[in-house]
């Protein structure tokens, strides 16, 4: 089976007519890429999870952007722009939570409000590609920044470590290397033996199970010494030892240091609070918001019930007619977070000032005056 690490989570095609994703539903058992080129199709890839992870999704809403915008047949400068935000704001739609959609859709919108005025469409378009490639190279950039300050938060521990994570924020999650496994790919780099120095303990990660069909995967494919667990099993192997370190990705950071990730992460860190575990964020700058002055203030996304009730079953689990909640995300408190991991440093308390230290300001959404 190939390394995960050589599979291309999101590209543009050769033609640049359209998106090839690699379908994250049908891992770890069929690897299976999808070309997309129309609006219906890729919003449903991101809502299905065919395509997800904040950075990964970011890459393709700017991707999406260009290819969509690539097929608007007009020369009128004001009817492209007015075409494109209505595309922006359908496919900001598919994914409420993680703010790196709407971040890489702004960016692209703004520079076509910026340039408009002095080029063609056809120009205009040119632009958008550059920009979509430079958001999917600066990805890469970014995500092996992660990864070599987590490499350094390793080699404190020394080898041997035992890592724990939730979900899935490995190279999957992005256009490469990941986030929260990103340090463990780094170490592979540097040296370390997958199987003596690294001891990766995975949740699985219900209803979806990304943490068993993605984050095993990635790191049984690396030659990682790989564990699965039930999310339900994270206090006893805390609680034996085992454990050194807990990286975990995000969808969205709130400047107090709040910060959204997939249903189940705000019990790990509690968890790992009481055992004086360090627990770690691992967050692009791009994802974190600091318009939001807390979590209080992200939005969670609602899913369905049958993903809780059904999916992964042969019949159905539950009894018919029950309630089901079944949040997608929910909110760790910032006072439980040892530090956040960004490709420009380690933020630690108070955040706010970490994050501005670092030169993280609120981004401003597009606004067009025209």
């Amino acid at each position: 089976m190939a390394n995960a690490l050589s599979l291309n989570t999101v590209t543009l095609s050769g033609d640049g007519k359209s998106i090839e994703i690699l379908d994250q539903t049908l891992l770890p058992n069929e690897t299976k890429y999808l070309s997309l080129n129309k609006a219906e199709d890729i919003w449903e890839a991101i809502y299905k999870l065919r395509v997800r992870g904040a950075p990964a999704i970011g890459v393709t809403g700017a991707y999406a952007y260009f290819v969509l915008a690539d097929q608007i047949e007009t020369e009128d400068m004001e009817e492209f722009t007015a075409k494109c935000a209505e595309l922006m704001e359908y496919l900001n739609s598919s994914r409420p939570t993680a703010v790196n959609l709407s971040w890489a859709l702004n960016r692209m919108h703004a520079l076509l409000l910026k340039e408009k005025e002095s080029r063609t469409v056809a120009e205009m378009k040119e632009l958008l590609k550059a920009e979509a490639v430079a958001i999917h190279k600066e990805d890469i950039e970014i995500s092996r920044g992660i990864g070599s300050y987590g490499f350094e938060l390793l080699q404190e521990i020394g080898k041997g470590a035992g890592v724990m994570t939730h979900c899935n924020a490995g190279t999957l999650a992005t256009a490469k290397y990941g986030t929260a496994l990103a340090p463990i790919y780094v170490a592979l780099e540097n040296g370390w033996d997958p199987k003596r120095d690294l001891h990766v303990y995975c949740d699985e990660t219900r209803p979806l199970l990304q943490g068993a069909r993605l984050s095993a995967f990635e790191m049984q494919t690396a030659g990682v010494d790989t564990y699965l667990q039930c999310d339900n099993m994270a206090s006893y192997t805390m609680k034996s030892g085992k454990i050194d370190i807990i990286f975990v990705g995000c969808d969205r950071v709130a400047a107090n240091g709040d910060f959204a990730n997939k249903i189940g992460t705000s019990g790990v860190a509690i968890i790992a609070k009481h055992y004086g575990i360090p627990f770690y964020v691992c967050a692009p700058s791009s994802t974190i918001d600091m318009t939001l002055a807390s979590g209080d203030e992200i939005p969670i996304e609602q899913r369905k019930a049958d993903e809780v009730t059904e999916m992964w079953y042969r019949e159905r689990m539950a009894p018919e007619g029950v309630g089901v909640v079944n949040p997608a995300f929910d909110v760790t408190d910032h006072d439980l977070v040892t530090g956040i991991i960004t490709e420009k440093g380690i933020a630690t308390a108070p955040f706010k000032e970490s994050f501005e230290k670092m030169g993280i300001r609120p981004v401003e959404k597009f606004v067009d005056k025209n």
